[in-house]
């Protein structure tokens, strides 16, 4: 594999790591930091395709087999490289985001669907994962991000342009509540853990559903559209009270029913949940059960995105830190992993070997979560704490397979070995962003 490039044509940026904003830190390790920074802008620009963002470093990866998807724009790596990225004055990086967005809506479907990914090659689009299912977070990514590209650059061009186009993709959304119930049913294996067996609801979409709702809101009231943006509003806070209700278990009663519902409706898990309270939000819940296991990404996000309270969320960190999830490195995605023979396991976690316990998506460590637990210990008022562990997720980041500093994938979430595709660009984005909220209000943080 080839080295790669020095960093040229440097970025205008914040500046960063003032020493008396790092004064736990010893001089030695801001160098440190600045030094990761300026590799993680290195490994970003790596992803810079006529197209958008790839999903991690065409040049410097080997692909086989089903690998060659990597070979994509892809949606939810895309958008939130593009997100993690709108801090930085750059004239390329500003073209990746918005080609990013332009290249997955011009493949959209006539249902509104839009693409997983599209090829970098040869222009066509993938609408599923694996086994054929529907990808559901891609849509609500790309909804997402092209929201926060315009509230960022204040160019709203890039949502005159795609308005039809994200109506359609919120009725394509919508159209998964398939039971009327404010929630979405997601189908197994349909988002970024596309090949975990969570589904119905599940926390991780569930939370990127409320978000959806938000920014389209806040599309429609740049447009002028000021009812529909308050019925969008109006029904994002219904969902995010059926999500702490549902999701966060109280022998207290999880807040009563939502609104617009004139009784309290008893589930299999109304009962379950009322047996007991919890420190976290459930990562799944079905008619007939649920996961009490702990999706770290989808609390953190939860968090980040506004939607759950600081109390709930520094519940949610002590229990976090009092296992370790950020042992050995920033941070396991689940814990603990599914063994073989628990109720959760799936035959298909061994299809590749990815999802073995303490791999992939069943608790391995990814340091785009990494970045985000930075920033979620940090708007939880621990300053000193997120310096520290922005430091240990630097140390992670700067390993690598082939060479340093290559921002992988993911790592094994016992010993911390890189194990995944090397220059990833949500992994470098996660890290920028992170250094970039640790020189910001905690408040504003989202």
């Amino acid at each position: 594999m080839n080295h790669p490039p020095s960093n040229s044509n440097e970025p205008a940026r914040r500046v960063l790591f003032r020493p008396k904003e790092y004064r736990e830190l010893t001089h030695d390790d801001q160098e440190f930091l600045a030094t990761a920074y300026e590799k993680a802008l290195e490994a970003v620009k790596l992803n810079i395709t006529p197209k958008g963002f790839s999903a991690c470093s065409l040049e410097h990866n080997e692909y086989a087999g089903s690998d060659e998807n990597y070979r994509s724009v892809w949606a939810r790596d895309g958008a939130i490289t593009a997100i993690w990225t709108l801090d930085l004055d750059d004239q390329e990086i500003r073209a990746a985001q918005v080609a990013t967005f332009d290249t997955l809506m011009s493949k959209q479907a006539p249902n509104g669907q839009i693409p997983a990914n599209v090829r970098i090659e040869t222009g066509e689009p993938e609408y599923m994962g694996v086994g054929g299912i529907a990808s559901i977070d891609s849509v609500m990514w790309i909804i997402i991000g092209i929201a926060a590209y315009a509230r960022e650059t204040g160019d709203w061009s890039i949502v005159d342009r795609h308005f039809d186009g994200l109506k359609l993709a919120m009725d394509w959304l919508g159209a998964h509540d398939s039971n009327n119930c404010g929630l979405l049913e997601i189908p197994e294996a349909s988002d970024w853990a596309d090949l975990f067996g969570f589904s119905y609801h599940v926390l991780y979409d569930e939370v990127l559903w409320y978000r959806s709702l938000v920014c389209f809101a806040d599309i429609l009231e740049q447009r002028e559209e000021v009812e529909l943006a308050k019925e969008r509003r109006k029904q994002a806070d219904v969902v995010a009270k059926l999500l702490v209700k549902k999701f966060w278990p109280s022998t207290a009663g999880g807040g009563g029913p939502a609104d617009g519902d004139s009784e309290q409706r008893f589930s299999f898990t109304d009962t379950q949940n009322s047996l007991g309270d919890a420190r976290y939000l459930m990562a799944q819940i079905s008619p007939f059960s649920f996961s009490w296991r702990c999706d770290v990404y989808g609390n953190i996000l939860a968090y980040l995105t506004g939607l759950l309270d600081k109390e709930r969320a520094l519940m949610t960190f002590r229990f976090l830190w009092g296992v370790g999830a950020n042992e050995p490195g920033l941070v396991k995605n689940l814990y603990p992993p599914v063994q073989a023979g628990d109720p959760e396991w799936r035959s298909y976690y061994t299809v590749n070997l990815l999802n073995l316990p303490n791999h992939y998506h069943n608790g391995g460590i990814w340091p785009f979560v990494g970045g985000m637990w930075v920033r979620y210990i940090y708007k939880l008022g621990m300053k000193g704490l997120a310096c520290r562990e922005l430091l240990r997720l630097a140390e992670l980041c700067s390993r690598g397979v082939s060479h340093k500093w290559e921002f992988n994938e993911w790592h094994h979430g016992q010993t911390a070995r890189p194990m995944g595709k090397a220059f990833q660009a949500w992994s470098a984005a996660s890290f920028i962003r992170a250094c970039h909220d640790l020189h910001v209000d905690p408040a504003s943080i989202s």
